[in-house]
C-alpha cells in the first residue's frame, strides 16, 4: 500500500517513514503543506499521515483541500494537538483517525491497517483465496499449513490483490499502490515480483494458478 506521510519534524519524518518501509509499505514524505497537496495531486495514496502544524499551508487546510477532491484516501492526523476540541475539528472536516504525539509506533501502525481494511471493506485482517492465507496483521501468508516466505515487495503485491479479488488491476495500478513515487515505470520489477511470487506459492497449489495474467490488461487473483 502507498502512504504519504506529512511532517515538518525531519528527524522524526525518517524514524516513522523508515519503520513503514521496514514494514512493506511505499511511503513519500513531504515537510510541509504545500508539498503534500503537490504530491496527493500527481499520485495516488491508500492512506496519508498528516501532522497539522504545518509550514506554508496548514494541516487542516490540506485536510479540507484533500477531501474537497477525493472522498477514498484514508486520513490519519497525527499531531501534538490534544485538546479535544481539536480533534473532534479534525474528524469533522474529514480525518479517518487521530493520534496524538507522542505516540507508540505499533499502535500508529495497527490504526494504519485498521484504516486500510475499512478501505478495501475487509473486516478482518485474514483473507483467503482456495488453500491461500493471508494475514495482514502479523504479515504473514500460508499455503494450507505451510509458511510462504515472501519479500515486502512481493507481500505487498499479493496483499492488494486478495483485496481486490475477482477483480483485474492493470500494471500501472498495482505500481501506483506498491511503489514510491520514484520508481521507474518502465522497469521489469513488476513482472520479476509477480514470477517470484507465482513459483513461491505455486509449492502447496500444484498446477492451480491463483495470479492470473489477464492479457493486455493486467493481473487478477481467483479460485476458478
Amino acid at each position: 500500500m502507498k502512504l504519504l506521510l506529512v511532517e515538518d519534524e525531519i528527524t522524526l519524518s525518517i524514524i516513522i517513514s523508515k519503520g513503514l518501509k521496514k514494514s512493506g509499505y511505499a511511503v513519500d514524505t513531504a515537510f510541509d503543506g504545500e508539498e503534500a497537496l503537490d504530491l496527493f495531486e500527481i499520485n495516488i495514496y491508500d492512506l496519508i499521515i498528516l501532522d497539522l502544524n504545518l509550514p506554508k499551508i496548514d494541516g487542516m487546510e490540506v485536510l479540507r483541500q484533500v477531501r474537497s477532491t477525493c472522498d477514498d484516501t484514508k486520513i490519519l492526523i497525527l499531531s501534538a494537538r490534544s485538546e479535544i476540541h481539536d480533534k473532534i475539528i479534525g474528524l469533522d472536516k474529514g480525518a479517518n483517525d487521530y493520534l496524538v504525539k507522542p505516540f507508540d509506533f505499533q499502535e500508529l501502525e495497527a490504526r494504519i491497517r485498521n484504516l486500510l481494511r475499512r478501505s478495501f471493506t475487509q473486516k478482518n485482517s485474514i483473507i483467503s483465496c482456495s488453500n491461500l492465507t493471508l494475514d495482514s496483521s502479523k504479515k504473514t501468508v500460508f499455503v494450507d499449513d505451510l509458511l510462504i516466505d515472501l519479500t515486502k515487495k512481493e507481500y505487498a503485491i499479493l496483499e492488494y490483490l486478495l483485496f481486490h479479488q475477482n477483480k483485474v488491476i492493470s500494471a500501472e495500478e498495482l505500481i501506483e499502490h506498491i511503489w514510491d513515487s520514484e520508481v521507474d515505470l518502465f522497469s521489469n520489477s513488476l513482472k520479476f515480483h509477480i514470477h517470484s511470487l507465482r513459483k513461491k506459492i505455486a509449492v502447496g497449489l500444484g498446477d492451480k494458478e491463483v495470479i492470473k495474467t489477464i492479457r493486455g490488461q493486467g493481473y487478477m487473483i481467483s479460485e476458478s
